[in-house]
């Protein structure tokens, strides 16, 4: 309510709520609200074009306040203005094209960007004059982690020199009270600048060391502390006693205690070797042999016809088990039918080292049990991870154990090898999965990250051995809700392929009708303007995804899940990129949704994948 008692229009974020922005937008509009602030990364994984989306909110009575996030402009480098620019035009026109007025730019994080107010005023007195040329204005938004400007008085000052009536402010509660800047100041700032208010309360964070220390320790190795090297100094000083654990945790105090036990022991034993202390000692696994899959009820034909047209060919039978054999030039894939399981997985993953008994032993003194030959579908040796699936030692010679009926064929799809696998983690075995994988496996970290996906935060790790060879791609979600409002594909896992062209693999393998995604345009419009990668046109007509860093590009495609959770991708890495794309996996989940709506259509069907 305002001083006379006029009531104010109610807006709300679509960051703000779960699923796709068809499902946000409805929320919207049944709860009541007014209008919405589009939120970039809702529209970029919709395959509704900006027009069907302000039609809808037209339909729903909704007014589109906002189109936001504008990053990292400002005080940038004379290099990097006309690429801010020429991006800011390509905003312009999706902003006409959604009927919105008023764009968000927040304040530059980059670690380039200049300290120098004027030179901000200049630029954003820039930006303002394109947008005021299409009738639109600009809120300038300081946020409270912002490289240089980062309280809302600055931001202020800034918009007062650049003095330009399409510019002003955007006021973020969060962002002005999370630094305790006082909001008295906000009477100096004339009315007119007032562009948009966001409203947002939070708990007073308490992450003081008292905090930090009674929810948040890890045992040892899955954190970021230096403890070799402490414990080296403390055991160089003297010290006599035991090397005792104290770990605050509230995930692990609710885990089954003794699986927590085995891992805080594993955590210390492996502490132990980093400084000297033996442990049997294995090989490192040189590469992937075999990625073995557990089809669930119903999706059995269809992941064997996804791996014919994919082109792998059935090669082989296990002489004793019910397991099939499937290959393409050196790629391997078992259909494994021994389990009861209902659900599709990816139950095993075997990587072949010259001693597989070596490495069986050093797992056994880490705590993993191994596995008596029965137990696996292929190899002798193996032990269970922290989510189930099994690890498996094998040698160069593991096909022994098939009865081969035919050759390996060679690539017909221009896939080259495995890249690496990617399993969904229980929220509570994540750390402990990266503790089993480095300590067994040797692998290291080497990506770790946070996104916010349509159904949530996930958070993300990759591992790897020192060459590459064996990849591994964690994910968890940090917050699971219950049946009625879920994702048809709970704990999705995927096998990624290996190309050196990517086109030419989407090619073949459309011609051979593998159910690849689609990829709406909205998510081109922007990676165009972002990017602007050369082979855009290519990228968008064979649905292929697209990310680069300063080492390199990578590109990359999916099919649809079969059956409950299992899909395949496949990558094209240039030059020296090593990260896995996963500023994409919003978009790859939206995706997988709208497929899988389309095989479900009618009220309330699953459907969407993490």
């Amino acid at each position: 309510m305002s001083d006379t008692g006029t009531r104010r229009p109610r807006g709300i974020a679509t960051v703000c709520l779960s699923g796709t922005i068809e499902d946000k937008l409805d929320a919207a509009a049944r709860a009541g609200f007014d209008g919405v602030e589009i939120f970039e990364d809702d529209l970029i994984a919709t395959s509704w074009a900006p027009e069907r989306i302000r039609q809808r909110c037209a339909d729903l009575g909704l007014n589109i306040d906002l189109y936001q996030p504008f990053r990292d402009f400002e005080a940038a480098p004379p290099r990097r203005l006309a690429a801010n620019l020429r991006r800011a035009e390509h905003k312009f026109d999706l902003m006409e094209r959604l009927g919105v007025v008023t764009m968000l730019v927040c304040s530059s994080v980059a670690p380039d960007t200049i300290d120098d107010d004027d030179l901000a005023a200049a630029q954003l007195r820039q930006l303002a004059e394109h947008a005021a040329r299409r009738g639109l204005r600009v809120a300038y938004e300081a946020l409270a982690w912002g490289r240089h400007v980062n309280t809302y008085t600055r931001s202020a000052d800034i918009v007062a020199r650049a003095d330009h009536p399409a510019l002003g402010l955007c006021l973020d509660s969060f962002h002005i009270l999370s630094r305790g800047s006082d909001p008295g100041d906000i009477a100096d700032i004339p009315g007119d600048k007032l562009f948009f208010l966001q409203l947002a309360d939070a708990p007073r964070p308490r992450m003081d060391l008292l905090q930090w220390s009674r929810h948040h320790r890890l045992f040892p190795g899955q954190g970021d502390f230096d403890l070799s090297g402490f414990l080296r100094r403390v055991l160089a000083a003297g010290y006599q006693g035991p090397l005792s654990l104290e770990v605050f945790n509230d995930v692990f105090r609710q885990a089954e205690p003794h699986r927590a036990a085995i891992d805080a022991m594993r955590s210390l034993l492996t502490l132990e070797e980093s400084i000297g202390a033996p442990l049997p000692e294995a090989p490192a696994p040189s590469e992937v042999a075999f990625t073995s899959l557990t089809p669930g009820e119903n999706c059995r034909p269809e992941l064997a016809q996804t791996l014919a047209a994919m082109g792998f060919a059935l090669t082989g039978r296990h002489r004793r088990q019910p397991v099939e054999l499937w290959e393409q030039g050196t790629m391997r894939v078992l259909l494994d039918d021994g389990s009861d399981d209902p659900h599709d997985r990816i139950s095993g993953l075997a990587v072949e080292t010259t001693d597989p008994a070596a490495a069986a032993r050093r797992a056994e003194a880490l705590l993993a049990p191994v596995s008596s030959p029965e137990a696996t579908a292929a190899a002798p040796l193996s032990v269970r991870a922290p989510d189930g699936s099994r690890v498996i030692f094998c040698d160069a010679d593991w096909r022994r154990d098939f009865h081969l009926t035919a050759p390996a064929p060679p690539s017909r799809t221009h896939l080259l090898g495995v890249d690496h696998i990617a399993l969904t983690q229980p929220f509570d075995h994540f750390d402990a999965a990266t503790l089993f994988y480095h300590s067994i496996l040797g692998l290291n970290t080497e990506d770790d990250g946070e996104y916010a996906a349509p159904f949530g935060l996930v958070r993300s790790r990759a591992l790897s051995d020192p060459r590459h060879r064996v990849r591994i791609a964690l994910s968890v979600a940090l917050l699971r809700r219950g049946a009625e409002w879920s994702p048809g594909v709970p704990a999705p896992q995927h096998i990624a392929f290996a190309t050196d062209d990517i086109f030419a693999a989407a090619e073949a393998m459309r011609a051979n009708a593998v159910p690849l995604l689609s990829i709406p345009d909205n998510y081109y419009d922007d990676l165009g303007a972002r990017l602007a990668p050369p082979q855009l046109d290519r990228l968008r007509a064979h649905h292929v995804l697209y990310d680069r860093d300063r080492r390199g590009e990578f590109l990359h495609l999916y099919t649809a899940v079969h059956g409950n959770r299992v899909f395949f991708e496949v990558v094209q890495r240039i030059g020296d990129y090593s990260g896995y794309g996963t500023a994409n996996a919003p978009v790859r989940m939206a995706a997988h949704r709208r497929y899988r709506l389309s095989r479900t259509p009618g009220p309330g069907s699953p459907g969407s994948a993490r």
